[in-house]
Formats: structure tokens, sequence, C-alpha cells
């Protein structure tokens, strides 16, 4: 399987666990979800509280004694929501980003907001190894089910994305911020109808610390950011997957803070993305992302899930997210 060290940032709130036993930690899982009833508080003190790689360990330790798939066991012992998140914290981030994507493409109807999500948060060696967890998983390209599934300048977006091929020199040179500044006007702003190629492929290739400089730049001659620019001049699924490289570019915390707003506030709740963003983000800059959402919104994400959501699940969420 592929490494966990690209999945591990120094802002998350999961760590390692100290003194982790991982033979007794399969032991106990499997004496909490064997039998009559099962004994969440024991999964939901030993699985979140481990990290990814912890958990692989887990795992392998509970075939070998148990002959067993434990995500497998995990899948038929438990339900709903809590069920979900429990076995997307087992799985390998890369096969964990793979299937979301599978699943965004298969079936009828396409989820275009998870495409443009990972495939826009994510970095280069992150994207290498989820085309490949694709590939193993699924016998299948991901590109080629992309271009399939999607069509026009969103496809020529996601396929650019997916690449994985983003320049990450984080030196700036000026005079290239300048010129890309002005090419993005000209492409948009400055014409009769607009040339989407160049904003896809500006924004999608070039390094985030020249893109951030580009922006200044676009703000200091157009009067307005970029992202008002994309608004005016783009539309549809193009328009959303552009906003969201630009907001990843700039602040990926933030990006991720505002989704999972959306995901809790009015009524209901969209468990998938509340799920698929707390456990994506846990080992990498969860802990940023608190502190966005606080900034942005007035509360705490604590308080958020408390209020929106209840009981194994909730309280899952609430040992991921760490304290205020």
């Amino acid at each position: 399987m592929a490494s966990s060290s690209v999945w591990v940032g120094n802002r998350g709130t999961v760590k390692d666990f100290q003194g982790i036993n991982a033979g007794k930690d399969a032991d106990d899982i499997r004496k909490a979800i064997k039998g009559i009833g099962t004994d969440e508080q024991t999964l939901i003190n030993i699985i979140p509280q481990r990290s990814n790689a912890q958990r692989q360990l887990i795992c392998k330790e509970y075939k070998t004694a148990y002959k067993s798939d434990l995500i497998d066991d995990l899948r038929s012992d438990l339900s709903g929501n809590f069920r979900h998140l429990m076995v997307s914290l087992m799985r390998h981030p890369a096969l964990f980003d793979a299937k979301l994507l599978r699943n965004a493409l298969e079936g009828s109807g396409t989820d275009e907001p998870t495409l443009i999500e990972i495939l826009a948060s994510r970095n280069n060696c992150q994207k290498k190894e989820i085309l490949l967890a694709y590939q193993t998983a699924f016998g299948r390209i991901l590109g080629d089910d992309i271009s399939s599934d999607t069509s026009g300048d969103f496809k020529k977006c996601l396929l650019l994305l997916k690449e994985g091929t983003r320049d990450e020199n984080p030196n700036v040179d000026e005079n290239l911020a300048k010129s890309d500044a002005q090419a993005l006007y000209q492409a948009g702003e400055g014409k009769w109808g607009t040339d989407e190629h160049k904003f896809i492929h500006t924004l999608c290739l070039k390094s985030i610390s020249q893109l951030r400089r580009t922006f200044e730049e676009y703000r200091k001659m157009c009067n307005k950011d970029i992202e008002e620019s994309i608004k005016g001049e783009m539309s549809g699924t193009l328009e959303h997957a552009l906003l969201a490289v630009v907001k990843c570019v700039k602040n990926t915390p933030a990006f991720f803070a505002e989704r999972l707003w959306k995901s809790m506030k009015g009524a209901g709740t969209d468990e998938a993305t509340l799920t698929r963003i707390m456990v994506s983000r846990s080992e990498i800059d969860l802990q940023d992302i608190k502190a966005e959402y606080k900034k942005l919104y007035g509360t705490s994400l604590n308080q958020s899930i408390n209020s929106d959501t209840s009981g194994d699940y909730r309280t899952t969420l609430l040992k991921i997210c760490g304290g205020d």
C-alpha cells in the first residue's frame, strides 16, 4: 500500500497514539463487535484516537488473528453515519479518496462537488497515490472515467488537476506574475467572450506561491479579485471548479471551513461532506480549519458538530475534532 507520510501534515488534530499495542487494539475491537450487541464506546476510544498508519497496523493484526477483514466486520456490525465514519477512518487515505472519486463518477449522474473538492485540494504527491489506488482497487484509469463522465472545459480542468503536475517551485517571479495577471485579464474581462483555456492552464499548473502573487497583481490591475472575474466570466461546473482552485491556492483551511459550514447550516446536515472532510483533513490541517471556522463564522467547529449531529456519530466526530 502507498505511504502514509504524504497524508500527514503538522497541523492535524489526530496524531500517533503513544505506546500503541496494535495487537491488543485488534483484540479489543474484535470483542467490541462480536457477539450480541456492539460496544461502541470501545470503538470510539480506539479508532479515532489512532493515526491512520496505526489503524493500518491494527487491520493487519486483526487479519492475522481472526482471518477476517476488519473493515468488512465493521460494515456488517455497525449502521448509519457512525458506520460510514468508522469505515472511512480505517481506510488508507489514498484508497479513501479513490473510492470517493469512484462513487462520484459511477452510476447515473455525477457528484461534481466531491470531484472538485478532492482534485482542487490534494497536492501532487497525494494525487499520484490516488491515481495508483484507483487503478489497483477498480482496475480502471481515473482519467478515462472522468473523460466519459464529464464534458467540455470542466472535463479539461479535472483532467489537468488529477495529473498532479502543478509547479512546486516556491520562488516567485515578479515579472511573470504581472504578465500572467495581464494574460488572465485579456482572457476574460478584457475581451468579448472568455478564453477558458487560459484560466484553466494558469490556475491548474502554476505554483501556489506564484499564483498568490499573480492574484495580487490581478487585483491591482482590475480593481477586483480574481474570484469576481471568474463568477462574471464563467458558469456552471467550470466556475465552481476554478473558484475551488483559487480558494485552495489562497487558503486551503478556509476553503474546508466554508465547506464544513455549508454542510451543517440550515435544515438538515450533509453528513457525507462532514465525514469526508473531518476524516481527510484530521492528520493534515484540521487545527487550522478549526481556527478559520471560528474566524469566519463566530462559532467553533465543535459547537456546530455538537448541535448538528447526534449519538455515536457525534461523539466520534468530536474525538477527531479535539477541544475548542
